[in-house]
């Protein structure tokens, strides 16, 4: 009796552990999880910051600054046959032909930036066309913007410092420049969101203003005093300041939300270090009078050719070394 019954319990044992969910409920043993059985979604792969930028197509926004007025003549237009026109007044040596030819972008590139554009201009467009926003879409994949000098009022300040000697100081402006500013810090994070909404995957390089005067002034620049030159360059760093905070804020939206794509401000207020205006050789100009219409031509106190180069030193380096953290795409 005693060997019936050791047979039928190792039967029952035998019995309990031939059924897995029993054995797991018995042993631990870990039981298979049904998320693991479940496909898994698309693969990715990181890639370099320059291959993050050069995947698709190149479109440069953006201000005189980047259309390149400062090299600009008379009847100096350029055309490139996408779109330029000489009431913005591009040219053939703004930065963004250096970047072109350093790179090399498979979804083509265009060039779009304009004299006198402002946030307004560049979400809106302006007399017939089209906004500059417009002209970015999915297959961006790196767009350069310099924008907010017109909304700080650049012209006008610079205008009223030439003429100090009858008007005074020009550092009386100073509450004009910090309301203007404050309207730069609502604006400018709509036309970076408005690009990025558009672009959602591209590398947004915003760049900021170089500094037109010595770090240390010893003489005056036409009628700008030393202490006058000074007092521009402080304003100088509070616009790129305001552009840079905009940047960032929208950078750090686009990581919180998971996106590709990026935001990244070009400090370029130390650019022409050495080659400021009134130094033997000059990357940005000071003042150029047209005796015949007896008004100062555009080029006045906009970057030089070799001020054009050393902005596109800046934009090639960025993208080569991008915001300091990867980027995924699929493979």
């Amino acid at each position: 009796m005693g060997v019936v019954l050791l047979a039928a319990l190792g039967l029952l044992v035998a019995g309990v552990f031939a059924v897995p969910s029993w054995r797991c409920e018995l042993t631990g043993c870990e039981k298979p999880s049904r998320s693991k059985e479940r496909p898994s979604g698309p693969a990715t792969r990181t890639i370099s910051p320059q291959a993050a930028a050069t995947r698709g197509g190149y479109v440069a926004l953006g201000d005189s600054y980047s259309a390149g007025v400062g090299v600009q003549t008379d009847g100096d237009g350029d055309d490139d046959g996408k779109g330029a026109d000489e009431e913005c007044l591009r040219h053939a040596a703004a930065f963004y032909h250096d970047v072109t030819r350093a790179f090399r972008f498979p979804g083509g590139s265009s060039f779009w930036a304009c004299s006198g554009a402002t946030t307004t201009e560049v979400l809106k467009g302006k007399d017939g066309r089209l906004p500059q926003t417009d002209r970015v879409s999915a297959k961006t994949s790196l767009v350069t913007l310099s924008i907010g000098g017109n909304d700080a009022g650049f012209t006008k300040v610079l205008t009223r410092c030439l003429a100090e000697v009858l008007m005074g100081s020009c550092r009386g402006q100073g509450d004009e420049i910090a309301e203007r500013l404050d309207e730069l810090a609502k604006s400018l994070p709509e036309v970076i969101g408005r690009i990025t909404a558009r672009a959602p995957n591209a590398r947004v390089l915003v760049v900021g203003y170089p500094r037109m005067f010595s770090d240390d002034p010893k003489d005056g620049v036409a009628t700008i005093s030393e202490d006058d030159q000074r007092w521009l360059n402080e304003r100088t760093r509070e616009v790129d300041n305001v552009i840079k905070q905009s940047a960032r804020n929208a950078d750090r939206k686009l990581v919180k939300a998971g996106k590709r794509g990026s935001v990244e401000f070009i400090d370029a207020y130390n650019a022409f270090d050495g080659h400021e205006t009134g130094t033997s050789q000059p990357y940005v100009n000071g003042l150029k009078f047209n005796l015949r219409a007896l008004s100062a031509e555009s080029r006045s106190f906009h970057p030089t050719e070799k001020g054009h180069r050393a902005l596109a030193r800046l934009v090639t380096k960025q993208i080569k070394e991008g915001p300091g953290r990867p980027f995924v795409v699929k493979s």
